[in-house]
């Protein structure tokens, strides 16, 4: 399993971006192969430092990797893919020139991360479901089918680097004289110029249009929840691999049940007798009416279980239970003959209540009357 990349760097969570920036610039001062002698050890620390480099430098890489770890850092590529085209571009804006572009070939580029919101009903993100959601973004050009060329022409071998989307050049940094080797500037690294662009999207092989995708919502999602499309992105200009889509979750509140985690909160009101003497009532769920046994001599406030009825678990089998707070309610606007019995039953358990007669208040009132 790798390393934490802040642990790599040897910095707080909460580093700036300049912290990070010194903190790798030491690394690969001392890491460097040509600065260690080739130390196997020492190389491969200095790309494991550059790794972590070239995630944290970047917001949007670097929240993807606090929320995702490693795993959601690297949607599109592996590390492979760094140290084979990205890996340059880092060393070149620290020291001027990259002893690791030799050997690399050009390779597609890779469409942009969409990230959406989607709002979802209580239940939806309970049970689940497929829900279609609209958005504008990048599509593949139809006119050109995404080759960026006039339709009847096709993109041409790059003269200036032959096809191979790099060129050589020889420069000097403080740890001598190196040979580099950069995207070519003529084709930008892609290999082929299109000499007849098409008049749609341009040359870009894709244009901004309305998008729509099916998202298939889980059981179990929380508000707050990131999905992940993968390949549902962006296309990449001109071909290659599409970026994926995130998919934020804003799951409405529930009028009746309240949620922890996968267990689910309701209340119940019963009278005093139904408390004393025990009741059946039945009551809602997410799965529709139930009956709940409510034993004798329930206190207000009593919480009742019902197993399975809760929410389903994301990852695994099994679901929450639903837990329903049980409140006694006090009976008022008694008549005579049920507050005489109230009396009289206080009476025989020896309980002291308020004796009725008049107050003060009354009896001035009735004495004007």
């Amino acid at each position: 399993m790798p390393r934490d990349f802040y642990e790599v760097l040897g910095v707080d969570r909460n580093a700036s971006e300049d912290e990070i920036k010194r903190a790798y610039r030491k690394l690969a001062r001392e890491h460097h192969p040509d600065a260690s002698g080739g130390d196997p050890e020492s190389e491969g620390r200095f790309k494991e430092a550059t790794l972590a480099y070239e995630t944290l430098r970047d917001p949007e890489r670097r929240r993807r990797y606090d929320l995702f770890g490693p795993e959601g850092e690297r949607v599109g590529g592996g590390p492979g893919d760094l140290f084979s085209s990205g890996f340059g571009d880092l060393f070149d804006a620290f020291f001027g020139q990259s002893p690791f572009r030799a050997g690399a070939t050009n390779m597609p580029r890779r469409g942009e991360d969409v990230e959406v919101s989607l709002d979802l009903s209580f239940e939806r993100a309970v049970f689940g479901a497929q829900v279609p959601i609209t958005f504008r973004g990048y599509v593949g050009c139809e006119t050109c089918g995404g080759s960026g060329a006039k339709p009847g022409t096709l993109p041409v071998t790059c003269r200036e680097c032959g096809g191979q989307g790099q060129v050589r050049r020889v420069r000097q940094s403080f740890l001598g004289q190196m040979m580099t080797t950069l995207p070519c500037p003529a084709c930008h690294g892609i290999g082929e110029v299109i000499e007849s662009r098409c008049q749609d999207c341009r040359g870009d092989g894709r244009r901004a249009d309305e998008r729509s995708v099916t998202v298939d919502v889980p059981p179990g999602v929380d508000n707050g929840t990131s999905l992940r499309i993968t390949g549902a992105g962006a296309p990449a200009p001109r071909g290659g691999v599409p970026g994926d889509l995130y998919v934020h979750l804003r799951v409405a509140a529930h009028p009746r049940f309240e949620r922890t985690g996968t267990d689910l909160l309701t209340s119940e009101h019963i009278s005093m007798a139904q408390a004393a003497l025990g009741t059946e009532i039945r009551i809602e769920t997410l799965d529709g009416q139930e009956v709940l046994e409510v034993p004798a001599g329930t206190q207000s406030g009593k919480v009742v279980r019902i197993r399975g009825r809760g929410v389903p678990l994301v990852r695994g089998r099994g679901r929450g239970d639903l837990h329903v707070r049980i409140f006694v309610d006090t009976p008022v606007d008694l008549s005579k003959e049920q507050e005489q019995l109230l009396r009289d039953f206080a009476a025989q358990r020896g309980e002291d209540v308020a004796v009725d007669e008049p107050g003060i208040i009354s009896r001035i009132r009735s004495s004007f009357g």
